[in-house]
């Protein structure tokens, strides 16, 4: 069963101080706070998928990042039929609507305009972390 990613929000301390949210464990660290690094390093493994936002309406910037070939998606929970993750994301936040926006642009756009951290600025690069967490992985959905 598919665990939103509002599940692992960071606490006021772990958005305030870079060391201690690098602490938590990976999954809540690629849930919340790391997700698009995450989704980028996936897509650059596997080029058919593509980086999407996930927006709640009347938000100004996205709430979660996913990697997803419109039938499967990638994120810090592993492999996940779209439809489940977006069911689950809703049935966790019943109160709010949310889109899957397509990212076109690079990582370094998206972060500077959706305000998302770049990798420079975590406590460390958090790009190979996402690629070691990527191993842990099957490199192919289920089935």
């Amino acid at each position: 069963m598919y665990r939103p990613a509002g599940m692992f929000r960071r606490t006021p301390e772990e958005r305030a101080d870079q060391e201690v949210s690098w602490r938590r464990t990976d999954q809540a660290f690629f849930a919340a706070g790391a997700c698009h690094i995450l989704a980028w390093e996936f897509v650059a493994r596997n080029p058919a998928y593509g980086v999407c936002a996930v927006w709640k309406a009347g938000e100004e910037n996205p709430s979660h990042v996913i990697a997803t070939d419109g039938t499967w998606a990638f994120d810090h929970d592993g492999w996940t039929l779209q439809d489940e993750l977006l069911a689950a994301t809703a049935a966790y936040e019943p109160d709010a609507t949310w889109e899957l926006v397509p990212v076109t642009s690079d990582l370094a756009t998206f972060c500077a305009q959706n305000y998302h951290r770049p990798p420079e600025l975590y406590h460390e690069d958090p790009r190979p972390r996402a690629r070691a967490y990527l191993d842990r992985f099957p490199s192919r959905p289920p089935g």
